[in-house]
């Protein structure tokens, strides 16, 4: 994996700076650890440039991890999507240790410090870039424990970094119109109203970056492969409170907001503390703020004195609910990004099996980009590529480099999960492929993979039923011979917003704040097998929930199902047939119908033909 370029001794810079840290009553002696994740100040899970504080301390890339550097030791915490990618990446290696989360005899964060500091150690973070359920945890388990959690006035991971720190992404704000969006700014506000009418708040905060964008219908490009911008809103029962630079809105996106119902106070973007700190100041008992517990600490501690409604946002429910024409369009987006994947799969295999070039993980990469650039809608990817070969392929978040890239084979499994921005909708598919003769062990995983990727699509399932409880599905094949993977099964997806989308998911782990699956949700499903130094398998698909045809109506309850939105071919000849039941391979051939009925007119033309005839030779039905 890339390695990012060291700074000679900067643990080192870091603790000086930690040593030098003044605290009132502590008398000198500075903070004895310091935690530095991987969110900024909204929490968001992807990062522009001048956020990625961890990846500079540590050198580790992935979208999750957590470090705590004492004055003698440096961890990294990092779930199974990232152990390899991270042993490859930290940086200096023989000063970090990995700790494996997940793993029964990996401490977490709070336990490790308490077993490790001295007594009456002083413990430090940057009260902007916890959230406020992290910052609670930690301190109940540190101030048990005789220790202090210390809100830092100043990042010292930035102190370290200097000049050398990339400046904030300031880029423009533009409209999502209406015939994308599907409801006017104005509706969504006047739904928030009443949410928080009903529950007795007259202030609500919104900080996460996705949903100041849904809220007001309005797009950005601050953060890469994600169309937010950095930004808080404060709504009151009678005013909307916006906290950015107003000349980063285009005169359309202005107007729009004009045009539904909707005229911001602005103010500046780092006014927001000193507007809650003034707001807390002035309020009578009767005033109750609603303020999600995602939020960070540094927000809740300006409120002060305020009585609180800590809750999840109405906007991240109303998000993960798609209106009609969010439906459609996300639908729209999945047909026109097949034809890409199509397009590059049918290339590719042209490529290889008749040997007219080197196909590179980057260049087949780079040519996949070309063929959505010329989709309609098309914005940019929504997430880097996951191109990978043979052992790469167990990396399973690896993107490739100059210095790890290597051809594409037939001699080897790849593995290709990618994504796409399209104004109307975002996408996230992944396939796994051979161009040759896989071994008998790697048609056996690839097909218990899918067939826990048929349990889950097919599965029907009571109203609100929570994501957690689907998740043994994906895996039971898998479980069943003593196999498994270690990321999660399936996440929510955004519309023109971020492809990993709160709070709804599936996973073995429970998401405390997910409502349950709802009509008009949509979430992925993508169970996986890896083996480390070998091989990676993964089959994502994009599902809807939809109302499902049962014989019976147990109390009324309504029961869903999936509908599967992607459609790109699974490929057939890697399946042990004797493996699969006789539902499944009408699953399948179900599904590779629908795939070709569908992609088969928009494929049609000379210049198509290379895509049309691999559509109509994977999509062939398949029998025992």
């Amino acid at each position: 994996m890339q390695k990012y370029r060291n700074v000679p001794g900067k643990l080192a810079k870091l603790r000086e700076l930690m040593e030098a840290v003044q605290i009132p009553g502590n008398k000198g002696k500075g903070i004895q650890a310091i935690v530095v994740n991987s969110e900024d100040a909204h929490q968001s899970e992807y990062l522009r440039e001048h956020d990625q504080r961890l990846r500079f301390i540590s050198g580790f890339s992935g979208s999750l991890g957590t470090a705590v550097i004492t004055l003698d030791k440096a961890l990294l915490w990092t779930d199974g999507r990232y152990y390899v990618q991270a042993l490859a990446q930290l940086d200096p290696p023989d000063q970090w240790t990995l700790m494996k989360e997940s793993f029964l005899d990996t401490p977490m964060i709070p336990d490790w410090l308490v077993s490790n500091l001295p007594p009456k150690s002083m413990v430090g973070a940057d009260p902007n870039l916890l959230s406020y359920t992290k910052w609670a945890t930690l301190h109940s388990a540190l101030t048990a424990a005789g220790h202090t959690l210390v809100a830092l006035e100043e990042n010292l991971v930035d102190k370290v970094w200097g000049s050398e720190q990339p400046l904030p992404a300031a880029n423009s704000i533009v409209a999502q119109p209406l015939q994308f969006s599907g409801k006017i700014a104005g509706d969504k506000v006047k739904l928030c109203r009443e949410a928080m009418k009903e529950n007795g708040t007259k202030i609500l905060i919104i900080t996460a970056l996705d949903e100041v964008a849904y809220l007001l219908n309005l797009r950005g490009s601050d953060i890469p492969y994600n169309p937010v911008f950095f930004a808080f809103v404060v709504l009151t029962m009678e005013e909307l409170h916006m906290f950015v630079d107003i000349t980063r809105l285009t005169e359309a996106a202005q107007q729009q907001l004009k045009e539904e119902g909707v005229e911001p106070i602005f103010h500046p973007y780092k006014e927001i503390h000193n507007f809650l700190k003034q707001k807390a100041a002035s309020a009578t008992d009767e005033e109750v703020v609603w303020i999600s517990n995602g939020s960070s600490y540094a927000i809740h501690s300006d409120c002060g004195e305020m009585k609180k409604h800590i809750a999840i946002s109405p906007i991240r429910i109303a998000k993960a609910i798609k209106n009609p024409v969010e439906i459609e369009g996300m639908k729209a987006a999945h047909l026109r990004d097949a034809i890409a994947l199509v397009k590059y799969f049918a290339w590719l295999e042209d490529k290889i099996k008749n040997k007219k070039e080197n196909v590179t993980e980057i260049s087949g990469a780079d040519q996949l980009e070309k063929f959505r650039t010329e989709q309609k809608h098309y914005v940019g990817l929504s997430f880097t590529t996951i191109s990978s070969v043979g052992a790469h392929g167990a990396i399973i978040h690896y993107a490739p480099s100059p210095e790890t890239d290597i051809p594409i084979t037939d001699k080897e499994f790849y593995l290709c999960d990618s994504g796409a921005q399209y104004k109307d909708g975002t996408t996230d598919v992944t396939r796994t492929i051979h161009f040759g003769e896989p071994t008998n062990y790697e048609r056996e995983c690839f097909t218990r993979v899918f067939k826990g990727q048929c349990r889950l699509s097919s599965t029907i399932f009571p109203l609100k039923t929570k994501g957690n409880y689907l998740d043994t599905l994906a895996r039971e094949s898998l479980w069943s011979v003593g196999l498994n993977y270690l990321h999660g099964t399936g996440h929510g997806i955004g519309s023109y917003l971020n492809v990993h989308e709160q709070p709804i998911g599936i996973s073995w782990k429970p998401y405390p704040d997910d409502p349950g699956l709802q009509p008009g949700m949509f979430l992925s499903n993508e169970p996986g097998y890896y083996e480390d130094e070998k091989f990676g398998i993964r089959l994502e698909n994009i599902e809807l929930v939809v109302a499902a045809n049962t014989p019976y109506n147990y109390r009324n309850i309504q029961f869903f199902t999936f509908e599967t939105v992607t459609l790109v071919p699974i490929q057939t000849n890697l399946l042990d047939l004797s493996l699969l039941t006789n539902e499944e391979i009408e699953y399948l051939n179900n599904y590779h119908a629908k795939c070709l009925k569908s992609l088969s007119p928009l494929l049609q033309g000379p210049e198509n033909s290379q895509a049309l005839q691999w559509l109509e030779r994977e999509t062939q039905p398949i029998h025992k």
